[in-house]
């Protein structure tokens, strides 16, 4: 394990991040340059694509957005290289084969073969040589239902639409989602990664399909909710098309906030460039106090995109969450500790706080 996913000490951070398809893959790329020992979990609502012909016809989980999460934390060796090359190769032609990746059968063999979607994936993840666990939040699959308005020609009216292709692609406006089964069980695994996490990460994503699923699960939710970690909400850099076209920052945050009432988190990261300084930031600040959220502006954006910078995105959480939970347990363990000149920003108790956004030297 190379030296710098080492606290000062050797201590390796424990890191939780969920999510679903490029937002967490965009997470991920970046939490690994900080720890070792991450999990991802990971949504199962996907009906589209080969994930969706897999999981009816096979009744497996959609492995799709697992696949993804394993890529990206597989190990960078050429030889590894390969496989994941391999995992993510997805067939051409007209073919019954065409449209899937070759990641996706094997996972949906394996799950066969072993009887456990995440003996399969931990299967694959030895063969990537990952170091951390990419596991499902929920060991069914599940699917995503959501009132929409803006459908019928009354303006009031809502539709039920269902369905998470439908729900991200609709040209209505999602006001709420729902999982079904409603209540559904968590992955144990997940939930035991959660209440031993030192930081836990939600976001970026579609909102209202890869992100808000995950407190739709009560043992995921309550987890979240009992863990000591330091918790991390990131937003996206724009609103998507579909579903939250037209949405501003905070208007993302009264939404997670209409489906989880009493989650709480400590920092939510806000691009600085996407929320330009004035009274909008006023708004975003006011949306995150129901969060119990510091607001952090940062420049995690690559240039000239709406994709996170894993490098950027890397240096704010270090500074903002590893560092503190780490040290967090070596005050509990030791009695004390240096602070090492790391940099707080100045007062804690401040709902809003901006951040260098230039990647750290020790992640270049």
């Amino acid at each position: 394990m190379s030296d710098e996913r080492r606290s000062g000490d050797g201590c390796v951070p424990r890191i939780v991040a969920f999510g679903g398809g490029h937002g967490l893959y965009a997470t991920l790329s970046a939490v690994r340059r900080l720890s070792s020992d991450v999990t991802a979990v990971v949504t199962v609502a996907d009906d589209g694509g080969s994930s969706g012909r897999l999981r009816n016809e096979l009744g497996v989980i959609p492995p799709g957005d697992l696949r993804m999460a394993l890529a990206a934390l597989a190990g960078r060796e050429p030889h590894v290289q390969s496989w994941t090359d391999a995992v993510q190769h997805r067939f051409g032609g007209t073919g019954a084969l065409a449209g899937h990746s070759v990641g996706n059968l094997i996972l949906a063999g394996l799950t066969e073969v072993l009887g456990d979607p995440v003996a399969a994936l931990d299967t694959v993840a030895r063969l990537l040589e990952i170091e951390g666990r990419v596991l499902p939040m929920s060991p069914v699959a599940l699917q995503i239902e959501a009132d929409v308005v803006g459908l019928e020609s009354d303006p009031r009216v809502s539709r039920c639409i269902r369905g998470q292709v439908a729900v991200a692609t609709t040209p209505g406006k999602v006001r709420r989602v729902r999982l079904l089964p409603a209540n559904p069980p968590a992955c144990p695994d997940a939930v035991d990664a959660v209440e031993t996490a030192d930081v836990v990460v939600l976001g970026p994503g579609s909102w209202f399909t890869s992100v808000i699923p995950h407190v739709l699960v009560p043992e995921l939710l309550d987890a979240m909710m009992r863990s000591p970690a330091r918790k991390v909400l990131i937003l996206n850099l724009a609103p998507e098309t579909g579903e939250t076209a037209g949405f501003s920052a905070e208007r993302h945050l009264h939404v997670l906030c209409q489906h989880a009432p009493d989650f709480r988190v400590d920092h939510i990261v806000v691009d600085s460039a996407s929320v330009p300084v004035g009274p909008e930031r006023d708004h975003v600040c006011r949306a995150a106090k129901q969060l119990g959220a510091q607001v952090v502006y940062a420049d995690v954006a690559e240039d000239g995109s709406h994709k996170h910078h894993a490098g950027k995105l890397a240096a704010v959480l270090e500074r903002l969450a590893v560092r503190e939970r780490v040290e967090a347990r070596l005050v509990e363990a030791h009695g004390g500790i240096d602070d090492g000149g790391i940099d707080n920003g100045g007062n804690d108790n401040t709902a809003e706080r901006t951040v260098g956004g230039r990647e750290s030297a020790s992640w270049q």
